[in-house]
């Protein structure tokens, strides 16, 4: 009896040691285990946080990309509006030189009459000789009727000569208007040109630029589907961490022996909980815009006048015009000669007849005053007061004074 005692304690240490070394052996895969998931679980949330930080970082460029596509976009509407602005003017120009020409050939026709005319009249003369002149002479009745007919001879040549003088006179002013609406007519096509090449290059940059808006697409594309791919590891790893923690809290429990399983799976749920929600996502990021005026709108200056600037710009009169210049003396294109002139009074300005456009505040044309900019399609100039301006025209006629309305005037600005 006491040997069948002892037989069966032996069986049940046994029995105990064989439910030790199993719950060992579980518990040891077990934590194998959940250290595996828990290191995937690393390496996935790293490479997520790496490709959210891709993400922002792709869509802070295409924010600040698609501010300069904005901008530029201004700049061409501006661009294409002067054109259409000086395709008008152009065709205007056209039509006034078609009838200056007219003009000068009509001048020209009544010059070439007149000449004729006289020419038949001393022909005449030459053939009948003087005979024909001495017996209108002979012929006079009295000495009163020789000085009316000797009268009547010299108006007639004074007559002759004056009205060919008038249409010699007559066609030099109409050629010389010709020439003058030629020159205007040149400097309008040499702004279109101009404004023509600024569209091409304006394009050429937006079309660059969408173009790395489409690889920024294809970028944030990439970046989202393998964060999408490592939030699927990071979730997948927490649901094995969950199930492992779980299955190590019930092996503890049964091997302890004890009825505190609900306890211990709250707290292990809690833990789990806690990791399910550790994915790092990161604020947003927000770029501020500049909202700096660029020189568009400087203070006024109480120190400065409008006169000082109009004699410092007149200084540079016959200098050349050189397209995208600054310089006052080796050349600089309208804006560039404005930039320049109102830097050597401390007054920062752009260098952009566009962006001129916009400077200072607007005044009309007939309350404007020296040192004012007048700005038309593509062009800016300086106003010096009694309806003339000095600016840089054009290359084939540098810095030059004329008038202000040679052109239609778009704005005033004042910013003085």
């Amino acid at each position: 009896m006491h040997r069948k005692k002892h037989m069966w304690k032996m069986r049940l240490v046994a029995a105990g040691l064989v439910a030790i070394l199993g719950i060992s052996c579980f518990q040891s895969a077990s934590a194998s285990a959940l250290s595996k998931a828990k290191n995937k679980k690393s390496e996935a949330q790293t490479a997520l946080d790496n490709a959210n930080a891709d993400i922002e970082n792709i869509q802070s460029q295409q924010q600040e990309l698609q501010s300069q596509i904005d901008a530029l976009d201004a700049d061409l509407v501006n661009i294409i509006m002067n054109l259409d602005i000086l395709e008008g003017e152009l065709s205007d120009k056209q039509t006034e030189l078609d009838n200056v020409t007219a003009q000068l050939a009509q001048a020209q026709e009544d010059e070439q009459n007149q000449y004729d005319a006289m020419k038949k009249r001393i022909v005449y003369m030459y053939e009948n000789g003087d005979d024909s002149y001495i017996e209108a002479l002979v012929g006079a009745t009295d000495f009163s009727d020789l000085l009316n007919r000797l009268e009547y001879a010299q108006q007639i040549y004074d007559y002759d000569r004056n009205l060919l003088t008038q249409y010699q006179e007559t066609v030099q002013q109409v050629a010389d208007l010709k020439s003058q609406v030629e020159t205007e007519k040149a400097e309008l096509e040499e702004v279109q040109q101009s404004y023509q090449e600024q569209q091409a290059s304006y394009e050429s940059m937006i079309a660059e630029k969408q173009s790395q808006m489409s690889d920024f697409d294809t970028q944030l594309a990439s970046a989202q589907s393998l964060a999408d791919q490592y939030k699927a590891t990071v979730d997948e790893q927490n649901e094995i961490i969950r199930q492992e923690q779980a299955a190590a809290a019930a092996a503890a429990a049964q091997n302890n022996n004890k009825g505190n399983n609900t306890t211990t799976a709250n707290n292990n749920n809690g833990n789990t909980t806690g990791n399910n929600n550790g994915s790092n996502t990161g604020g947003d990021s927000t770029t501020g815009g500049s909202t700096g005026g660029g020189g568009l709108n400087p203070p006024f200056s109480t120190s400065v006048s409008g006169s000082d600037v109009v004699s410092y710009a007149c200084q540079f009169i016959g200098n050349p015009y050189v397209w995208g210049g600054e310089s006052l003396t080796d050349g600089a294109d309208c804006s560039g000669f404005i930039k320049s002139v109102y830097a050597n009074f401390g007054i920062s300005l752009p260098h952009s007849s566009v962006a001129l456009q916009r400077a200072g505040s607007e005044v009309s044309y007939e309350n404007a005053q020296p040192g004012d900019i007048v700005c038309y399609a593509g062009h800016v100039a300086i106003y010096m007061g009694g309806g003339q301006i000095v600016h840089a025209s054009s290359p084939s006629t540098g810095i030059k004074t004329g008038s202000a309305t040679y052109r239609s005037i778009i704005s005033v600005r004042r910013v003085l």
